[in-house]
């Protein structure tokens, strides 16, 4: 079945049976994980109910950690007859064994956000499948998912899914912190949190919302004539006549050439 095909989640409170192979595989990982003292963070389907409650059928277990330390559990892991793959140094990679994989996360594909300590440090204490771990927190989780605006994948649904969920008991600081220059977009995840949750407008704090309105209004009556084209940040398919025709600035190019740490294969692949 073509990854177009494939019937696209559902929200439901109602917990998958994963199968025994899948669970043998995400355990392995997570146990390898531990007893190597390697710093991760569990999130995508698993920290999503958590703090939501929503169960997703997935065949992956995605792992947040630092480009040094996915790059060492990678090389660890092989040594335990799992296959793995540095799809993209920027951001991803992959453990695998038969049709189960763990993905091994760093950041955004982007390169804009990324993962470091702290995310790691501020994680919840959690069992995950039996297994000690550490879940993402809601406001890094939120993170993660402010620039997944594709035309093929939309998680704007899950970011005011946690936001309700939380009943928005948030650091909203952190939030801000995390998503730095971008603010726009946690805007307009607000918006369509309110749009959603109209009644529950309350779980955004006004003065989050007087903070984005100002800066909005702002920006509006004091354009930058030299801010720079932001599309391809979000989709560089979608937004590719911009820069490929039109002849506006890359900054998806630029950000991601700015990542120095990046994930590095095992040294036979390296060689």
């Amino acid at each position: 079945m073509a990854a177009e095909d494939k019937p696209l989640p559902v929200s439901t409170t109602v917990q998958p049976t994963l199968p025994p192979e899948q669970l043998a595989c995400f355990r392995d990982v997570l146990t390898a994980m531990n007893e190597q003292g390697f710093a991760y963070v569990v999130s995508g389907a698993f920290a999503l109910q958590e703090h939501t409650g929503i169960f997703r059928d997935t065949k992956d277990l995605d792992l947040f950690c630092t480009p040094a330390t996915a790059t060492r559990a990678l090389a660890f892991l092989k040594t335990l007859g799992f296959q793995v793959e540095v799809t993209d140094p920027i951001w991803l990679a992959k453990a695998w064994k038969g049709e189960f994989f763990v993905d091994f996360i760093t950041g955004m594909s982007n390169g804009v956000i990324r993962v470091d300590d702290s995310w790691i440090e501020r994680a919840y204490p959690e069992k995950v499948l039996g297994v000690p771990s550490r879940v993402l927190a809601p406001e890094e989780l939120i993170a993660s998912k402010i620039f997944v605006d594709f035309r093929e994948r939309f998680d704007g649904a899950d970011i005011v899914h946690v936001i309700f969920a939380m009943k928005g008991k948030l650091d909203w600081q952190r939030l801000f912190k995390l998503v730095g220059d971008h603010t726009e977009l946690l805007f307009w995840h607000l918006v369509l949190f309110h749009y959603v949750y109209p009644a529950y407008a309350h779980y955004v704090p006004h003065a989050v919302w007087d903070e984005l309105i100002e800066n909005f209004t702002r920006d509006l009556s004091e354009p930058d004539q030299r801010a720079p084209f932001r599309g391809s940040l979000l989709d560089e398919r979608m937004f590719a006549i911009d820069t490929k025709a039109w002849g506006l600035h890359d900054l998806l190019a630029e950000a991601r050439s700015a990542k120095r740490d990046r994930i590095q294969p095992p040294e036979s692949e390296a060689a």
